[in-house]
């Protein structure tokens, strides 16, 4: 088994705490991705997984073994813990070839020649490096060099693999082409990934699971990428994974309003008790028209961003985004241009209690 259990971890450097009795369960072959904003403690949690920092207090278990115990002060070595590590620099020396830089962790173990070679020619075919095999670094795209890094982390056919940040590096279309490639191997080798991003993206598009970590590096909400995204535990989660709208409504006078408004809310009906709630909606949930039902809106903003025009409405009082595809918006003669009347609709709302402060500039 290729699990690893966190528990109740905490560490601390120079007595500012980082990461305060945190738990976590990693299932033997799933990839999960650990998803916050720089400076949360993902990339130290990676370190301590590693063995390449010491708990303050907790255990970290991997495949049911021991290999952190703060009471102990037991710590078994990195080499031992059965992982491979991928990490935001590609970490390719420059003065190996592809096939050398791949094959060392097999050298230093003192693999016999002949299978040092057939391991590391089928972690090349495996990462899609073949007939590159003799070519240094500098005559590799960044894409590839970052499949240098790959191969060579499950050259030792790993468990259990490291990712951290890998594709900052990379270009958009990169990005996304190595982001398919290491899911893809994933499912091939059944190995298990802990991929830590601030990217949500990348961590939607590649995650069997996801753990949303907050600036104090606290855990708000562990999920399918389906159930933080579509049922979001509070705002914090729903904004930082997507770019949030949110209306107040407040219930009074035996109706719904929008906000203090004398504007009545159309639409889904709150799903919490009391009087004060908030509407939180994606620019994608949103449906417009000129005229008819809806709440009533004036265009602020139109841009055109090729495949969908990206509006900013005013409902209200409150500043809101809409997307629309392009094509759409011709076909329906929807066209909206700065400071047209509209009537908004939502496909979809995740209603949460109280006020939520919002910035209306947007």
């Amino acid at each position: 088994m290729a699990n690893i259990e966190i528990r109740n971890v905490s560490k601390s450097y120079e007595g500012k705490a980082v990461l305060t009795n945190l738990s976590l369960e990693l299932i033997d072959g799933e990839c999960f991705t650990l998803l916050g904003p720089s400076g949360c403690g993902k990339t130290v949690l990676t370190r301590l997984i590693a063995g390449f920092e010491k708990l303050d207090s907790g255990t970290i278990l991997i495949g049911g073994q021991k290999v952190a115990d703060a009471e102990t002060g037991d710590s078994l070595p990195t080499d031992k813990r059965g992982l491979g590590m991928v990490f935001q620099d590609y970490a390719v020396w420059p003065h190996m070839t592809v096939f050398d830089n791949i094959a060392y962790p097999l050298k230093i173990a003192g693999i016999d020649a002949a299978q040092l070679r057939e391991r590391t020619m089928r972690a090349v075919d495996l990462v899609g490096l073949t007939n590159l095999h003799e070519r240094l670094p500098s005559q590799l795209s960044g894409g590839q060099q970052q499949r240098v890094a790959l191969a060579r982390a499950l050259i030792h056919e790993p468990g259990i693999l490291l990712l951290d940040e890998p594709l900052n590096n990379l270009d958009a279309n990169l990005r996304e082409e190595m982001r398919f490639e290491i899911k893809a191997l994933q499912k091939k080798l059944g190995v298990t990934i802990l991929y830590v991003t601030h990217d949500q993206e990348i961590a939607l598009g590649i995650a069997d699971r996801i753990a949303i970590m907050d600036e104090t590096g606290a855990i708000r909400q562990i999920g399918t990428p389906e159930e933080v995204y579509e049922k979001s535990v509070d705002d914090y989660v729903f904004r930082f994974l997507g770019i949030a709208n949110f209306l107040p409504v407040h219930r009074r006078d035996g109706g719904l309003f929008v906000g203090d408004s004398n504007e009545a809310w159309s639409g889904m009906t709150p799903d919490k008790n009391g009087n004060r709630f908030t509407a939180g909606f994606r620019p994608s949930d949103v449906i417009l028209a000129r005229d008819g039902n809806g709440l009533p809106g004036i265009v602020k903003r139109a841009s055109f961003l090729g495949a969908q025009i990206d509006y900013l409405i005013d409902v209200a009082g409150s500043l809101i985004r809409a997307t629309q595809p392009s094509h759409e918006a011709v076909a329906r003669n929807l066209l909206l241009a700065e400071n047209d009347v509209c009537r908004i609709s939502l496909d979809s709302v995740q209603w949460f209690s109280g006020d939520i402060a919002v910035s209306n500039r947007v």
